[in-house]
């Protein structure tokens, strides 16, 4: 049987009305996720939902542990194995079971009333892991972000984009996200940063060359943090999609300049450009300001 049929459809109906009468709640107020044999981001899901119901196998027998080194150890926890209800049901914390291992079909229900339900751009910057990444400032990454329209089967490229990586593998939670990182500290740290967030589709690759882009999946948009290869970096994406979309990001008035001229030489007549601005006080309420990128967009239709 194949790892994804672990459990039929059935049983996660049956699963679902179980917990949904035990808590006396809408069936529709519970998140499903089947992990069963897949690489689910299980974390961010727990990390947005009140309720949710885990559907997991052997491939995930660590699974309490890392939910645990995630800091959701005080969550209320039902324990159940096998395709139904049986009535052997364990309810405890989880950091009471952080030491045990799946051995089969286990369906996990995890519950916290505190979680807020909400879509959440433009994360702190402390909240990523340190090291050589310079992350842009919150407030423009939400701005960002609301460009991007990432969708939940979104597949998105960003060329060295550490943090906007991790905020867009969170909204496409059924999609991937290609990471392009051609330095090697800058990589190191988006493999911590994928490591801590708990998402597993993120694809990374160290740079854009033919023999790199021809193993990712096609993807929808570019964002790119623009660099002196720009232009041949956006030929090699319209080869892959002759309708991709692109989001660049630049500090530089003369890549604003020339942007006009790679986009007319590509064909793409709908760019646009804005800039952002966000001044914010410190400790000693003095306006402190910020860099102020642009962002220019456009595509092929």
């Amino acid at each position: 049987m194949e790892n994804e049929k672990v459990y039929e459809n059935a049983d996660m109906l049956c699963w679902l009305g179980y917990f949904a009468d035990m808590m006396d709640v809408s069936p529709e107020k519970i998140k499903l996720l089947n992990i069963c044999g897949k690489a689910k981001n299980v974390v961010p899901t727990i990390d947005t939902h009140k309720r949710v119901l885990i559907f997991a196998d052997t491939s995930h027998e660590d699974l309490f542990y890392n939910l645990w080194e995630a800091g959701f150890g005080e969550y209320d926890v039902w324990v159940g194995e096998g395709k139904e209800p049986d009535g052997d049901i364990t309810q405890t914390k989880l950091k009471n079971i952080l030491n045990k291992k799946l051995t089969g079909p286990t369906v996990i229900f995890i519950v916290n009333e505190k979680t807020r339900e909400s879509v959440r751009f433009g994360m702190k910057n402390e909240m990523f892991t340190k090291g050589a990444v310079h992350y842009v400032g919150h407030e423009i990454r939400a701005v960002i972000m609301s460009l991007l329209a990432v969708d939940t089967h979104d597949t998105i490229l960003a060329l060295m984009a550490e943090s906007i990586v991790i905020e867009a593998a969170i909204s496409a939670s059924e999609g991937t996200i290609i990471a392009v990182e051609p330095d090697a500290g800058s990589r190191r740290s988006m493999e911590e940063n994928v490591e801590k967030f708990g998402v597993h589709n993120v694809q990374i690759i160290p740079d854009m060359s033919e023999e790199s882009l021809k193993n990712i999946p096609v993807p929808r948009l570019a964002f790119i943090v623009a660099n002196k290869y720009l232009e041949s970096d956006m030929e090699r994406l319209l080869k892959i999609n002759p309708k991709m979309q692109f989001v660049i990001y630049t500090l530089d008035l003369g890549v604003l300049a020339n942007a006009k001229l790679i986009f007319d030489k590509l064909g793409i007549t709908n760019m646009e450009a804005t800039q952002i601005s966000v001044s914010k006080t410190n400790k000693d309420n003095v306006f402190v300001a910020q860099p102020s990128p642009w962002l220019i967009t456009g595509g092929l239709e």
